[in-house]
């Protein structure tokens, strides 16, 4: 049998139930508000790089090229009959380097017009936007070069510069296609005096010859 003073003995065991009972509850583990808040913010960055990554990687549309195609001599694809008509018969002809680019493609052309030693010379450049959209800054550009005169009736925007007999520049802007046409006269001006070099011919009125060859090659630019 147990005597009692064993059962006294055990007074340890009880007084640890009663210290246990009398202890406040130990500190919740749930965790911090700024954990949570950490944990949220690695999320959202993972999703955003994720996104970025995946935005980074799909390749700019770019503007609709509207069916115009980039070639590598434009003296051959540009006719120029009305001019011819105008400034007599076609002769010989140049071209600069091509800009070939993924975002841009730029050619240009020099013909020339009447007799072996003299005529006229007419500058061309086609460039075909490929991703940016030259819309919204071509007038302003155009009006940088003092080309004052609206023309309706070819391309989105056009605007010519009328130097009457001295000659003029067009410029069409149609989607991503942008055309500008010089065309000067030959004669200089030399101490305040007109100084003539008898091959130019009067260019009053050549802005129509130069809107219809225009008007053609860029349809011939879409075949």
């Amino acid at each position: 049998m147990i005597s009692e003073p064993e059962l006294v003995g055990g007074a340890d065991f009880e007084r640890s139930e009663v210290l246990t009972e009398a202890a406040p509850p130990g500190p919740s583990r749930a965790r911090r508000p700024w954990l949570w808040a950490l944990g949220g913010a690695v999320a959202a960055s993972a999703v955003w790089g994720a996104g970025l990554y995946a935005y980074e990687r799909e390749e700019p549309a770019g503007p609709d090229l509207q069916g115009y195609r980039q070639v590598d001599d434009l003296c051959e694809v540009a006719r120029l009959d009305a001019l011819a008509d105008a400034l007599g018969k076609r002769r010989d002809h140049g071209s600069s380097p091509v800009v070939d680019e993924p975002a841009i493609s730029e050619v240009s052309c020099s013909v020339g017009f009447g007799p072996e030693d003299g005529g006229q010379s007419v500058d061309i450049t086609y460039t075909l936007h490929k991703v940016v959209d030259p819309g919204p800054e071509f007038e302003a550009r155009a009006q940088q070069f003092g080309i004052l005169k609206k023309i309706d009736g070819i391309g989105e925007q056009a605007f010519f510069d009328d130097m009457e007999e001295q000659g003029g520049r067009l410029r069409v802007l149609d989607g991503p296609a942008e055309f500008q046409i010089d065309i000067l006269s030959q004669d200089y001006t030399l101490n305040g005096e007109t100084v003539s070099t008898g091959t130019s011919a009067d260019l009053s009125g050549i802005d129509v010859p130069m809107i219809q060859d225009l008007l053609a090659l860029m349809a011939a630019l879409k075949k």
